[in-house]
């Protein structure tokens, strides 16, 4: 059985800790196990995108979303939307493991814990990047 719930957020720092306890409390209560790798993967994957959002979105955006859905293997797939048009890209790998970088290495870390990651929509009306986490 699918489950899945969405969210919206405020684009603020502190909303990146809401966008994964909530990740992790839904998946949780749809019988992920709190130490499972697909949840943990997950939540780690939320705070990632999130964090993109607020760091990089739009000044006039006041809200992103996200929505997380469990899928009948165990794996989830998760979406974080947001107004902005521009497209999300790794870093290249040089610049993002530099010793002493505190950013850029975001897409690569969903890059390396995801079955497949996207883009939908890159319109006027945002974007969506989505992530399918495999079950663990």
């Amino acid at each position: 059985m699918l489950r899945r719930n969405a969210f919206r957020l405020p684009r603020h720092p502190a909303s990146v800790a809401v966008a994964r306890r909530r990740v992790r409390d839904h998946l949780a209560d749809w019988g992920h196990r709190r130490d499972g790798t697909a949840l943990e993967d997950a939540v780690l994957l939320v705070s990632e995108l999130a964090t993109n959002v607020v760091r990089h979105g739009q000044p006039q955006e006041r809200e992103f979303e996200v929505a997380v859905t469990a899928l009948a293997d165990g794996s989830c797939f998760i979406e974080v939307s947001d107004a902005s048009s521009v497209q999300p890209s790794p870093r290249p790998t040089e610049d993002a493991g530099e010793e002493g970088a505190e950013s850029g290495r975001g897409l690569h870390l969903v890059e390396h814990l995801t079955a497949a990651w996207g883009v939908w929509g890159r319109g006027r009306e945002g974007k969506t990047v989505w992530a399918l986490v495999p079950a663990g």
